[in-house]
């Protein structure tokens, strides 16, 4: 399985919570998925979705603030896994899509392959970390679904590492909110 398809099997799985996704080929990949107003869109700020969704939480603490990161985003910011840990959210969901390369920028490796971020999570203090391995082509779907539904109804912050093929499916359209756009309508679905 790969990103784009993991993706859109975690949004369709939800209702409206409120999701940060971040920059890049995530934001792209959910948008051309299932675009929702309840879907903050990252536009150039690698490793910020988490901070943001953070804050969500935070300030709506009756809402599931669900972050979509990848793995070279993550890694920009792993400082945050220790802040998240240390807010204890119980409404934050952290699910990052791991296909071990920083894809929008030329599908470079990252160190994902060498370091589990799963561990990390786990490590920094959160109350749920989970791992499952869905790259290969005969993956069976049913367990991802319940592996996600496991840990959108976990008492967070709960962290999910889902590893994805690093086999791209061909790049879907750009976002076509403006950040405007995009932060007036989350803005509002978020105080709904």
């Amino acid at each position: 399985m790969n990103r784009p398809t993991a993706i859109k099997l975690v949004l369709d799985q939800l209702t409206d919570e409120l999701v940060i996704i971040a920059n890049g080929y995530p934001s792209r990949d959910a948008f051309n998925a299932k675009d929702r107003p309840q879907n903050f869109y990252m536009i150039g700020s690698m490793g910020l979705a988490s901070p943001i969704a953070l804050g969500v939480a935070l300030a709506q603490p009756k809402r599931k603030a669900i972050v979509f990161d990848g793995d070279g985003n993550l890694l920009m910011s792993l400082g945050m896994l220790a802040q998240i840990a240390s807010a204890k959210p119980a409404n934050l969901v952290h699910i990052v899509f791991d296909n071990e390369t920083y894809g929008s920028t030329g599908s470079q490796t990252t160190v994902s392959s060498e370091v589990n971020l799963a561990k990390m999570a786990e490590a920094a203090g959160y109350a749920v970390s989970e791992f499952i391995d869905a790259r290969s082509e005969n993956f069976p779907i049913q367990n991802l679904k319940s592996k996600i539904q496991n840990t959108l109804s976990a008492n967070g912050p709960t962290f999910l590492l889902i590893k994805v093929s690093s086999a791209e499916a061909e790049a879907g359209k750009r976002v076509s909110w403006t950040p405007e756009q995009i932060t007036e309508r989350f803005s509002t679905a978020a105080r709904s």
